[in-house]
């Protein structure tokens, strides 16, 4: 099978688009249309950035196995609003859907140009993940950038660092890229003791700070015992 014909497939198996593959590569739209189209292939240090993000040998997309998997190191950012159930039941709908929708907008906005990748919006939550070079700086730049620019404090942002499964999930026809792991679950766990904790912050794992090459203003680290895990974490954060 032609390389490009494997990058299309492989892209539209995970339910991504070009713009998604290419943020995730940190190469253009046009590089990876190219690709697909044959007119022209990746280079080693991109096609070794694919075969990370798909979690596939190199072997695989040049057709010397047929060998294949999905799993791959990647920083999760999930985000949640301090006191969103009560608010939803004093505002209008109507009202409700702008206040999420603006508060979505920016945060997908800050993600592409960190060259993040939405995955989706669940009620106030967003989730996304960040994989290739420095996914973790980038993972927390976005959410610095993102604090700054929404504004509010009722908002947390949760960081994890670790393996991943990418895929579609649900029925054929209606099936939506999805992320999901333990490291993709640890999160949520997260921002539910979050949500029952603390007032405002971003929120990560000792697993993100580990794989930071800056140091960070750390407001405090506290150390959390997860029932459903059987053990604690260690969990930083940033007012």
């Amino acid at each position: 099978m032609d390389l490009g014909i494997k990058i299309r497939r492989l892209r539209e198996k995970h339910g991504l688009k070009q713009i998604n593959l290419a943020n995730a590569l940190q190469v253009t739209t046009q590089a990876v249309s190219k690709w697909e189209k044959g007119a022209s292939y990746p280079d080693i240090k991109s096609l070794i950035k694919i075969a990370t993000l798909f979690n596939v040998s190199t072997d695989f997309l040049l057709g010397i196995t047929d060998r294949e998997e999905h799993i791959f190191d990647a920083t999760v950012l999930l985000t949640g609003i301090i006191g969103f159930a009560k608010r939803s039941l004093l505002m209008k709908p109507q009202d409700l859907v702008q206040y999420l929708n603006a508060m979505f907008f920016t945060l997908t906005e800050i993600t592409l140009k960190n060259d993040g990748i939405p995955v989706k919006y669940m009620g106030d939550g967003f989730l996304a993940f960040f994989s290739g070079p420095e996914h973790t700086k980038r993972a927390i730049d976005t959410a610095l950038s993102s604090k700054e620019a929404l504004n509010q404090r009722e908002l947390m942002i949760v960081l994890n660092t670790g393996p991943i499964y990418l895929g579609l999930i649900g029925h054929p026809g209606y099936a939506s890229k999805d992320i999901i792991g333990d490291t993709v679950n640890r999160a949520f766990l997260i921002r539910t003791w979050a949500e029952e904790s603390v007032k405002s912050g971003i929120f990560f794992t000792d697993d993100v700070k580990d794989n930071l090459n800056k140091k960070l203003n750390i407001s405090y680290k506290i150390r959390v015992y997860f029932e459903l895990l059987n053990k604690e974490l260690d969990i930083n954060n940033l007012t």
